[in-house]
């Protein structure tokens, strides 16, 4: 990070807490589809006392030029936009702007969405239906250090640390084959390149991802492909893993990798479908 860079990770922080201490409004940025009802979001910030919306950005390119100049508090952030999904926009923000509190305002609710939207730094997670009562209190929140998130995106969060504590218990051994399709979804293949490069049927791929889900007690490709990569791979041995995927195209699940993930985001995560 430059000197500069510094500074304006400064200022920003020093703003956010600026609005608290003397009442100066809130400042808000939106990010989201126009088609969406973007501009009621717009109208219900602006309705709520001592808030702000600073800009309503339609595409991530364009947040990308605008919010950097707007330093608002807080950004609404939508996952899915026309090019560059919200998620590598919310990591390319956060290496500009890390004091910036991003929240995911979504209709997604995969879980692959919410633990990548995570990764790439974004400070919480709220579902456009359930948040029209609480986005005020949500916005309140982020900025006093708080993670909101919707009831619904809490539970899976929750069921997935827990499923994660009872992977402690010796689980059933993976057959040879089921090893070597987890295998491939580690580095990225989707089921259809799975069935191709082992020259079987795609409902064949998609029976063993399900019996690789019970024995690993998970409910994600992502949890399936951390918990693979996890045991074959120590911290140094990244580098050299993530080098190779990136030489052969593909993604590591679970990790942004914003070289792979480039122009289209959700392009790139389709590797994660269950078809």
């Amino acid at each position: 990070m430059t000197q500069s860079d510094s500074m304006t990770t400064k200022f920003t922080n020093q703003r956010s807490i600026f609005a608290f201490s003397t009442g100066r409004p809130i400042q808000v940025a939106l990010v989201g589809d126009q088609s969406e009802g973007s501009e009621n979001w717009v109208q219900s910030i602006n309705a709520y006392p001592n808030f702000n919306c600073v800009c309503c950005c339609a595409s991530a390119e364009q947040a990308l030029l605008i919010i950097p100049k707007k330093l608002p508090d807080v950004v609404l952030m939508d996952i899915s936009l026309p090019r560059m999904s919200g998620i590598e926009c919310t990591a390319r923000l956060k290496a500009q702007l890390p004091d910036v509190q991003v929240i995911m305002f979504t209709a997604r609710t995969d879980d692959e969405f919410l633990f990548l939207s995570l990764e790439a730094g974004a400070d919480g997670y709220l579902l456009k239906p359930a948040a029209s009562a609480g986005l005020r209190d949500a916005i309140l929140e982020v900025l006093r250090g708080g993670v909101p998130m919707s009831q619904q995106i809490s539970r899976r969060l929750v069921e997935s640390f827990r499923n994660k504590g009872n992977n402690n218990n010796e689980a059933p051994p993976l057959s040879i084959r089921e090893e070597h399709i987890l295998r491939l979804v580690s580095k990225g293949y989707s089921n259809r390149l799975i069935a191709e490069k082992l020259d079987i049927g795609i409902e064949t791929v998609s029976t063993h991802m399900k019996r690789v889900f019970k024995k690993l007690r998970v409910s994600s490709r992502t949890e399936a492909a951390m918990r693979y990569i996890d045991s074959k791979f120590s911290p140094r041995d990244w580098n050299n893993v993530k080098a190779s995927r990136h030489d052969a195209g593909l993604t590591l699940p679970g990790r942004l990798d914003t070289d792979v993930f480039g122009e289209s985001s959700l392009a790139a995560m389709s590797a994660y479908s269950m078809v």
